[in-house]
Order: structure tokens, then C-alpha cells, then sequence
């Protein structure tokens, strides 16, 4: 398989790109942010791309892929909607809508939240948003979405978070993240699982587009 993965710095992001390095049905990995991710791997091609919105320069180089792997998201502490709204919809939908065009083949899938609003009405804030964009990922013309709602997430395998008040949050939950994720199942997951289970929706499929932890931590087995 050939992987587009966009985040591939952030926490969520650096594990799925060491599942996908790892696995030996991926040919080809391609990571598009930003920034470069500093990893140096055989399979790895960095795409810096500074506008977000913007793709019409790089349309070649988004080609051929098999499968997206969207990982990128902000916070939505202390902004208003119309920016959380811009950053996490609309930029998403800028990438997706091209990649729909040029992979009309390809798999995507998106990383949203536990607590995401389908309906778009509900009274928090970044769930409405949330819930508006993968209702939008959805009616696009890809081979099949997927939208993965993790709620904890152990990072593992050195990973690391980019916010330093999450880093240190995890650094100080650390022994607690790994029995809870054994003791809740159906509400933690970790990076691993996360980017196994991305894996497998790109080769297999899942039986249904919306996915909790529990049916993450399935698929990542």
C-alpha cells in the first residue's frame, strides 16, 4: 500500500507513521505537513506544504495513494468557533476535497474525538464542529471513510505529545494511562492501536464508519 499521512508530528500522527513504517504491506509512506517529521526511513518522503488550504502545487506529489491517514487537530480551549470551525473543518475539507479528486480509490480515514455531534446542533462547541466535518468527509466520493473517535489515548514507543501541558499531563498520568487501559477498553486507547487499526480499515474495511475506542482497540489487535 501507499499511505498519505497528514500530522504525522503530532502525537496521534507519530504513532500511525511508526505502524505504517513498520508494516510490511506498506510500500511507500508519504507525510505532508507544515513542517518535516525529522525521521529518516527507507519508505519516508516528507511534503511541506506552508498553506494548508492550498494544494494546487503539489497536486503530483498526492497521487496514487491508497489510502489518508488525517491526524491533524488543535485544541479547542479558549478559541472561539469561527477559528476552531476554520482550522479543523475547513482545513480538513481543503485536503480531503482534492484527495477525493486524485484518489477517487483511496480510503480515508479522520481522527475526531469520544463525544463528536453527528447531529451538528449539540451545546459543546468543538463536538458541533467536529461532527460537522466528518458529516462533510463522509458525502465525499472516496472508496470509504472512516472516522476514528479515540477518547484516551496512552501514548507509547517514545511518543510524545507537541502541547507541553498535555506532555506533562501524560508524563504524570503515565502509570495510571496503562491500567486504565487495561481496565477500560471500551474508553482508552493508545497510539499503537490507533495507527494498527488505521491499517486495517485501509486493508480490510470496517463494518460501520464511526469508530470508539472499543471498535479501535479491536481493529488494532
Amino acid at each position: 500500500m501507499n499511505i498519505l499521512i497528514f500530522g504525522a508530528t503530532g502525537m496521534v500522527g507519530q504513532g500511525v507513521l511508526r505502524e505504517c513504517l513498520l508494516a510490511p504491506d506498506v510500500a511507500r509512506v508519504v507525510a505532508v505537513g507544515r513542517n518535516a517529521t525529522g525521521v529518516q526511513h527507507p519508505k519516508l518522503q516528507d511534503v511541506v506544504i506552508r498553506n494548508m488550504t492550498d494544494y494546487s502545487g503539489f497536486e503530483p506529489q498526492l497521487q496514487g495513494f491508497d489510502a489518508c491517514f488525517f491526524c491533524l487537530g488543535v485544541s479547542s480551549v479558549g478559541m472561539k468557533e469561527a477559528e476552531y470551525k476554520r482550522i479543523t473543518c475547513d482545513l480538513t475539507m481543503a485536503a480531503a476535497t482534492v484527495l477525493a479528486r486524485l484518489n477517487p480509490g483511496m480510503t480515508f480515514t479522520y481522527v475526531t474525538g469520544a463525544g463528536t455531534d453527528s447531529s451538528e446542533r449539540g451545546s459543546r462547541m468543538w463536538a458541533r464542529v467536529k461532527g460537522a466535518t466528518e458529516n462533510a468527509l463522509l458525502r465525499l466520493p472516496f472508496k470509504a471513510a472512516y472516522m476514528f473517535r479515540p477518547g484516551i489515548i496512552q501514548p507509547l514507543h517514545g511518543v510524545r505529545s507537541k502541547t507541553p501541558l498535555y506532555q506533562a499531563a501524560i508524563m504524570v498520568l503515565k502509570p495510571v494511562l496503562g491500567l486504565a487501559y487495561r481496565l477500560w477498553p471500551d474508553k482508552v486507547t493508545t497510539t499503537e492501536k490507533v495507527g494498527r487499526a488505521m491499517l486495517a480499515v485501509a486493508r480490510y474495511g470496517a463494518p460501520k464508519a464511526l469508530l470508539d475506542p472499543a471498535d479501535i482497540n479491536a481493529l488494532g489487535r
